[in-house]
């Protein structure tokens, strides 16, 4: 399989005002581009035979890992992808991982592509349970949706296949681009949605059918329990969360 790592977004939201970064993937966390804890858990995985990193030169050195090939970013998030998913076409689905989840881990992947297997679609998003993050990082701020399943935020993780995005570009990146902004996300899939969402009536299947009359694709939702795939670094807590937590898990052992 090979992998994704969107690495291209400019530094230009809550973190502009304390990270000197151009580019989000280069924030560092240790010493270290935030992208690299992504990176070294993709490149670990037996599974994964090639990550293609989206990032501009002088961010990482892709000498480091012998499955990292780089990709230069486009104008926007969604020709970076077009970029990435041209040079993997012929594959039939990739692993898509945002650059900022440095908290990732590889048995929260291996258990969301396990998920994937158990009913076929060309496009897979995960999503994570409020209690799931709470439970585990009680202090972090998300955006949550309720449906009917429960309230969830949506994961930073997906499978896709790449002649679909190449084929449905417009109509994907409208939906990409909203897709922390499940208000708005709704009005695009129609305004029963909206009114079910409100209602907390909304449930993943009714996406997933209505996905496929817009776009003409199979989506899947996939629930992951695994709280750092709902967790990214956007906002100065975020970045100060990771940075603990990194930190900790980074100390040498006493024997």
């Amino acid at each position: 399989m090979k992998a994704i790592v969107l690495g291209g977004g400019r530094n230009t939201g809550p973190l502009k005002k304390t990270e000197a970064s151009s580019y989000e993937a280069g924030i560092t966390i240790n010493n270290r581009p935030m992208v690299e804890y992504i990176i070294d858990v993709l490149a670990a995985m037996v599974e994964v035979e090639t990550v293609l990193v989206v990032i501009p030169p002088g961010v990482i050195d892709p000498e480091k890992w012998s499955k990292v090939k780089t990709v230069l970013p486009g104008q926007r998030m969604m020709d970076s992808l077009i970029q990435a998913f041209e040079h993997v076409q012929h594959e039939d689905h990739v692993l898509v991982v945002a650059s900022d989840v440095p908290l990732i881990k590889q048995e929260a992947l291996r258990d969301f592509l396990a998920s994937c297997q158990r009913r076929p679609a060309d496009a897979y998003y995960s999503f994570v349970p409020k209690t799931a993050i709470l439970a585990r990082y009680p202090t972090t701020k998300r955006t949550y949706v309720r449906l009917q399943e429960g309230t969830v935020t949506g994961g930073n993780v997906f499978l896709i296949r790449p002649q679909v995005i190449l084929k449905y570009r417009d109509r994907i990146e409208q939906a990409f681009a909203l897709r922390k902004h499940p208000l708005q996300l709704s009005r695009l899939l129609g305004f029963k949605f909206l009114i079910k969402l409100l209602a907390g009536r909304l449930e993943v299947a009714e996406i997933e059918a209505r996905v496929e009359e817009i776009l003409g694709m199979k989506g899947a939702g996939v629930l992951s329990l695994y709280p750092e795939i709902g967790v990214d670094v956007d906002k100065p807590s975020d970045l100060a969360l990771a940075r603990a937590l990194l930190t900790e898990e980074e100390k040498p052992q006493s024997i």
